[in-house]
């Protein structure tokens, strides 16, 4: 497959009612308003669910407004987001968008996003200090219902395994990739996001894709490229497909005792879930292409 060229219709189409019987249809709902958005985002990068959400929500009971948080000393707003990891590094870019936001606007919000076209909404946002086209999206698509995906580790990694996306393409460029293969569709693009990301932590984890209790095997290049392996030598002597790691312990398979191991339960990563009771939330998962 070229690089850039759009994922295979059939895999698609294939993949997509995989994951919704997998993993649930999801439909799309309002989330924080966009500056919230923003920096929530911001503190998701390279940190779980749970330490965003808790740093989040440190800093606006430390900061009651995004006008206390920018003109606050730095030391004190990383102070705040502590618990989200990296704060030394994610206050001052906070502190920076927010100074961009403010110069661009003139003041503290960026509601005027939802009035644009998608394509020129995220021109602005990616104009900002410390703006990628992940977090981009993940403003446009959560807060504000747009059609635009946010290619996370997990989605990027899913996707070159399914085959939606040639090797070589770059979270980045996958952006528009994906996106232009789901048709902007709110709702469809949001489920795929979703569920990708549940994949991608249940089953086509980054250490050892689980071939073997996959519910996307006739859909994914992957498999079918390493099937003769598996079915082969490899498969005899009990090894992994190559990329997966071979000494890992499979879920569900019996324990050296005897006693089965508990199987891997697709987790409902719907942000609500991991927004320690707040309203809300987004499934970020990594930070690739922040």
């Amino acid at each position: 497959m070229p690089p850039l060229m759009s994922p295979a219709p059939n895999r698609l189409r294939c993949a997509e009612p995989a994951l919704h019987a997998a993993y649930g249809p999801r439909r799309w709902r309002r989330h924080l308003p966009p500056l919230d958005e923003l920096i929530l985002t911001v503190l998701s990068q390279h940190t779980s669910d749970a330490n965003t959400a808790r740093a989040f929500q440190s800093l606006r009971a430390r900061f009651p407004t995004w006008e206390a948080v920018r003109s606050a000393p730095t030391t004190e707003v990383a102070d705040a987001i502590r618990s989200g990891g990296l704060a030394d590094l994610k206050a001052p870019r906070i502190q920076a968008i927010l100074d961009s936001v403010l110069e661009e606007r003139g003041t503290l919000d960026v509601d005027h996003l939802a009035g644009l076209p998608l394509d020129e909404a995220r021109r602005w946002l990616v104009t900002l200090n410390g703006v990628g086209p992940k977090t981009a999206a993940c403003v446009l698509l959560f807060s504000l219902g747009k059609p635009a995906l946010p290619v996370d580790t997990h989605v990027h990694r899913v996707a070159k395994r399914l085959g939606l996306i040639g090797p070589e393409v770059s979270a980045d460029q996958a952006h528009a990739v994906l996106e232009a293969a789901l048709g902007g569709d709110r709702d469809r693009v949001y489920a795929f996001h979703v569920n990708m990301i549940a994949h991608g932590r249940a089953l086509c984890t980054a250490r050892r894709p689980f071939c073997e209790r996959c519910p996307l095997t006739g859909c994914c290049e992957y498999y079918a490229e390493h099937a003769t392996a598996r079915s082969g030598a490899g498969a005899a002597s009990g090894s992994a497909p190559s990329g997966g790691g071979g000494n890992d312990p499979l879920p569900g398979a019996p324990r050296a005792n005897g006693k089965q191991r508990p199987p891997v339960t697709p987790r409902d990563h719907g942000r609500a879930a991991r927004r320690l009771g707040r309203a809300p939330g987004a499934v970020r998962g990594g930070a690739v292409g922040s």
